[in-house]
């Protein structure tokens, strides 16, 4: 007999690189958080059209305000403003869908992604994700940690993002030539029961490469938690320095709506109940794989009820 239908959660995709490739000026180093103050309603509509494509789970765009990253563009200053910018922005998206869809609060790396060499020492890391975990949690339905780079990091998100008494969703990124190693060198495992053991009730890969995400999965497969997968487009990231912008990394030209899907469907094949898109992944990708998972009889739910 085929197998019953199944209720799957259809993330966003990658809305601070969505939104950088609607900008009408040039890049700069502040791009992703000064958007928040001079083109809140560009932020917005990038939310509505994910939700409109059929993302059932959009994602606060406050990945780039740490205390940490404002520090370099002088805009330290700022750091509650941008958080509250970034979360009406979402709620205005959800508002006008007027969907059923919740939002994601985001913990990010707080230092930059992918080297794990920039994570803070954990005193400080705990000092300011629960800077971040104050001001969102009464505004979002759960937490997402994104992007972590090691167990430590893992470990340290979780832990802060747990104390808020919201769902923690905890995603790591891993290497782009062996999928069962977080990107700094930890086995994906060591992440994996980080997360789990403080509190992460869903564990997930994210910005990674499809074909690393497709191989660091069945580690994730069998912990007793959903789990699931959001990959970028990126060729590579190696390019990507602190300071930098991401106009310097190049996109896949192999990775359009049609081939993400079939990605996504391994994924599902292995278990995942959790899929979206991260950098490079956008709306039109979103809106295929929604139509994809539909015709497959899945429901696209945005409740915790996995």
């Amino acid at each position: 007999m085929p197998a019953r239908p199944s209720e799957l959660v259809l993330l966003d995709g990658g809305v601070g690189q969505e939104v950088f490739s609607r900008r009408t000026g040039p890049a700069s180093r502040v791009w992703a958080t000064q958007v928040m103050i001079d083109r809140p309603d560009l932020v917005e509509a990038v939310h509505l059209d994910f939700i409109r494509a059929g993302a059932r789970i959009i994602t606060v765009n406050a990945y780039a305000v740490t205390p940490q990253k404002l520090a370099r563009v002088a805009k330290v200053d700022m750091f509650d403003e941008l958080q509250h910018a970034a979360l009406d922005a979402a709620h205005r998206a959800r508002d006008t869908s007027g969907e059923n869809v919740s939002i994601a609060g985001c913990l990010p790396p707080l230092a930059g992604s992918y080297r794990a060499e920039l994570t803070p020492p954990d005193d400080v890391c705990l000092s300011d994700y629960r800077r971040i975990v104050g001001i969102q949690a009464d505004r979002v339905d759960l937490f997402l940690c994104e992007t972590m780079v090691s167990a430590r990091e893992a470990r340290i998100a979780t832990t802060v993002a747990a104390e808020s008494g919201k769902p923690v969703w905890t995603a790591l990124t891993v290497d782009e030539r062996d999928g069962t190693l977080l990107r700094s060198g930890d086995p994906v495992s060591d992440g994996v029961e980080a997360a789990i053991e403080t509190g992460a009730e869903a564990v997930l890969v994210n910005c990674s490469s499809p074909e690393s995400t497709t191989a660091a999965l069945p580690i994730l497969a069998g912990r007793g938690v959903p789990f699931g997968a959001y990959a970028n487009g990126f060729v590579t990231v190696a390019p990507l320095r602190p300071g930098k912008t991401v106009d310097i990394l190049e996109a896949r030209r192999d990775l359009d709506p049609k081939t993400y899907v079939h990605h996504v469907r391994d994924w599902i094949a292995q278990g995942a109940t959790i899929v979206g898109g991260c950098c490079e992944i956008g709306p039109e990708h979103i809106a295929v794989l929604a139509r994809d998972l539909q015709h497959a009889g899945h429901d696209l739910v945005s409740a915790f009820r996995l």
